[in-house]
C-alpha cells in the first residue's frame, strides 16, 4: 500500500505542475474553440504548437505512469484521493504565477476539499479481488457519448459557468481512466487488444484533456480544478464500493460519507465564489505571468 500511495502522491504533484502549463498553452490558443468536430482539428493543432501545452501534456503522461501503478495496488477512492493532492498544488501555484486571486472563503474551501479526500483516504480498506463487470463497461462507454455531447453545448458558451462545467465533465473523463484501467484484464497482448476498456481508457484520457483545456480558456485555473478535481475522486471511489468489492474499514462509514459531504460542499464554494467574478477580467489578467514567477511561456 506504501508504493501505491506513494506512486498517488508522485502524480498528483505531476498533475498539479501540469495544470498550470496547460492552462498558459490553452490561452494562446483562439477562446472561440468549442468541442466540434468542425472545430476540433484546428483546436488540437493550435494546442500542439504550445511549448507549454507540450510540457504539460508530458507530465500528465508520466503522472499517468505513477497513478496507474497506483490504481493497479490500492483500492479506487485511495488511489483518486492521492492524486486529489495536485489540487493544493495548482492552487498554489495559479495564485503565484496566473493572477488568480482566492478569499480567505475560498482557501478555506480548498484546504476542506483536501481534508475531505484525506476522510477518503483514511477510510479505505483493502481493494476488490475481482475487476471484471461487464455491465460497467457498458456504462463507461455510454457515459462517455453523454460527456461529449454535454462537452459540446457548454463548450459554446464562454461564462464562468461554463468553465465549471466543463471541468466538472473533464473530471467524469478522468474517472472513465481510473475505471478503465481497474477494469483492464491481466493477460497477453491479444486478451488486452480484445477489450472493451483498453479503448475506453485513452478516449477517456483525451476526451478530459480536450474538455480540461476548454475550461482554462474560460476562467480561473482554480473554477476549472475543482471540480474536475472532486468528479474524478467521487466517482470512481463510489464505483469502486459499490460495483467492485473495494472495502470501507471497520468502523469508518461515517468517516468516508463524511469525507464525501466535506469535499462536495467545498468544491460547491469554490465553484460558487469563482463563476460570479467578472469573466471579461478573469480573461484579461489570466494570461498575465507576474514579475516576480519565472516565464512560462
Amino acid at each position: 500500500m506504501v508504493l501505491g500511495l506513494g506512486a498517488a502522491l508522485g502524480a498528483a504533484v505531476l498533475f498539479g505542475i501540469a495544470a498550470i502549463l496547460q492552462a498558459v498553452g490553452s490561452r494562446k490558443v483562439p477562446t472561440g474553440s468549442e468541442l466540434d468536430p468542425r472545430r476540433l482539428a484546428g483546436f488540437v493543432a493550435g494546442l500542439l504548437k504550445q511549448p507549454a501545452f507540450l510540457a504539460a501534456l508530458v507530465l500528465n503522461l508520466a503522472g499517468y505512469a505513477l497513478h496507474f501503478v497506483a490504481l493497479r495496488l490500492l483500492p479506487l477512492y485511495l488511489a483518486q484521493a492521492g492524486i486529489a493532492a495536485s489540487l493544493v498544488v495548482t492552487a498554489l501555484l495559479a495564485t503565484r504565477l496566473m493572477s488568480d486571486q482566492l478569499s480567505a472563503i475560498e482557501w478555506t474551501a480548498v484546504v476542506g476539499v483536501c481534508a475531505g479526500l484525506g476522510l477518503l483516504a483514511v477510510s479505505a480498506g483493502d481493494q476488490g479481488a475481482s475487476a471484471r463487470h461487464h455491465g460497467l463497461t457498458v456504462g463507461v462507454i455510454v457515459g462517455l457519448i453523454v460527456i461529449a455531447v454535454l462537452g459540446g453545448l457548454a463548450s459554446r458558451s464562454q461564462h464562468g459557468g461554463a468553465t465549471a462545467l466543463l471541468g466538472l465533465l473533464a473530471g467524469f473523463g478522468y474517472a472513465g481512466v481510473a475505471i478503465s484501467t481497474r477494469l483492464l484484464e491481466d493477460g497477453s497482448i491479444g486478451e488486452l487488444l480484445r477489450s472493451p476498456t483498453a479503448y475506453t481508457l485513452p478516449i477517456s484520457g483525451a476526451l478530459a484533456f480536450i474538455l480540461y483545456s476548454l475550461a482554462l480558456q474560460r476562467g480561473s485555473v482554480t473554477l476549472a480544478t475543482t471540480p474536475m478535481i472532486a468528479l474524478q475522486t467521487i466517482t470512481p471511489a463510489a464505483v469502486g464500493v459499490l460495483l467492485l468489492d473495494d472495502h470501507v474499514r471497520d468502523g469508518w462509514y461515517a468517516g468516508a460519507l463524511g469525507g464525501f459531504a466535506v469535499t462536495a460542499v467545498g468544491a460547491l464554494i469554490l465553484v460558487r465564489f469563482e463563476s460570479v467574478k467578472d469573466p471579461v477580467s478573469e480573461s484579461a489578467t489570466s494570461t498575465v505571468v507576474r514579475p516576480e514567477g519565472p516565464d512560462l511561456r
